[in-house]
């Protein structure tokens, strides 16, 4: 052997075939977030569509819209036909059925979040969806690494401007900006309570040693309402069995932290950044939590250019247990587009995932693809 190769300090590492957790980098890239300069993180649903709530009680029920990584650099088809899959469902749907809203998951704007790039890759697609869309930054509306000298804008100025605007301001035709509080922030409406946090640019809510966020996440826990499903989303995913990126070992640490110090866990986990559609279940202190993957919205233009599953790994029978013992892979879809229908009652949650292919036209599932329903007795929702 070399012997300038043989002392390197290169030194290949193996991926563990089956493991959903699995990146963990040693100098991890951070960009502190903005200063806060509201005075509360909480927004209610009502602000923006006023007597929400007395319709949603009367329908009993409340329907939202959820997907991650729509960004259109490669040309935005697949974006429009995703975008326009939800929008029939908003227009062909009873009123107790209709969606009232996206929350979107993250990396709105490829590559770098630049605000000049918000009406090609948000406000053009999503100019017909007849609905709010509220959302948390991914990794590449908050990356500034591929900016250049005539793109001189902070982490996450793009976002900020178009989600948490101080008045809405009409930029493209039938949109406007939006008024949430912060880029981590919590989304109350009728049946359900939403957290939403930014994991920033290589899954962290914190940079190393800190733990703002991760606190602030505790407090939110803590304090929501125990009559409302609870869903905490963060743009990546703490479990993956994907190829390319895998689970984020410090969100998931930092969340299960939260959940226990705070004595809540979330009824549902939410995350995109993986291009692809999994969902996972994990037994977590004496109840079974689902994590879902919805990363499919339509920045992979093409199934060869969805996240695939890790090469080596041979999934013959569903539900697949992860080489953690306590994480199954319940569902997955590698091969199409797709995004999800989220419905809330007063005690069943409901999450439908809906697929179209990359035919031209494209082949939606009118049917869900995958269902998972998570049901309660009891009003009272702990982590014990």
């Amino acid at each position: 052997m070399n012997e300038d190769i043989k002392g390197s300090a290169f030194a290949k590492i193996a991926p563990e075939i089956g493991n959903p957790v699995t990146n963990f980098p040693e100098e991890p890239r951070f960009q502190p977030p903005p200063p806060f300069a509201g005075t509360k993180f909480n927004f209610p649903l009502e602000a923006i569509l006023p007597g929400v709530t007395g319709q949603s009680e009367e329908a009993g029920a409340l329907v939202f819209h959820a997907l991650g990584d729509t960004g259109g650099i490669h040309g935005n088809e697949t974006q429009n036909a995703v975008a326009a899959a939800m929008q029939d469902q908003i227009a062909d749907a009873q009123e107790r059925e209709r969606p009232r809203f996206l929350f979107h998951l993250g990396d709105i704007v490829y590559l770098s979040g630049e605000s000049s790039q918000y009406v090609a890759q948000f406000y053009e697609p999503y100019q017909y969806y007849d609905a709010p869309i509220f959302a948390i930054p991914g990794n590449h509306d908050g990356e500034i690494a591929g900016r250049n000298d005539l793109c001189n804008e902070p982490s996450l100025q793009g976002f900020m401007q178009n989600f948490c605007a101080s008045s809405p301001q009409r930029l493209f035709k039938y949109r406007s900006t939006m008024t949430q509080p912060y880029c981590y922030w919590v989304l109350e409406a009728p049946f359900v309570h939403i957290i939403g946090l930014y994991s920033n640019i290589d899954g962290q809510l914190d940079r190393r040693g800190e733990q703002p966020q991760r606190d602030w996440l505790m407090e939110r826990l803590r304090n929501a309402p125990s009559d409302k499903w609870l869903i905490v989303a963060a743009h990546h995913p703490c479990f993956s069995l994907d190829e390319t990126h895998g689970g984020y070992a410090e969100i998931m640490s930092a969340m299960d932290s939260a959940f226990l110090a705070s004595g809540r866990a979330p009824d549902l986990v939410l995350a995109g950044h993986v291009h692809s559609y999994q969902r996972f279940s994990r037994d977590f202190e004496g109840r079974t939590l689902p994590y879902i993957v919805a990363g499919g919205g339509g920045f992979a233009n093409s199934s060869r250019s969805l996240h695939k599953l890790q090469r080596g790994l041979t999934v013959d029978r569903l539900p697949f247990v992860t080489t953690l013992p306590t994480v199954r892979l319940e569902s997955y879809d590698v091969m199409n587009a797709g995004f999800l229908r989220v419905t809330a009652e007063a005690k069943r949650l409901k999450v439908d995932y809906f697929s179209l292919s990359f035919d031209d036209p494209p082949r939606k599932s009118q049917n869900p693809r995958d269902s998972v329903v998570i049901e309660c007795e009891t009003v009272a929702r702990t982590a014990r």
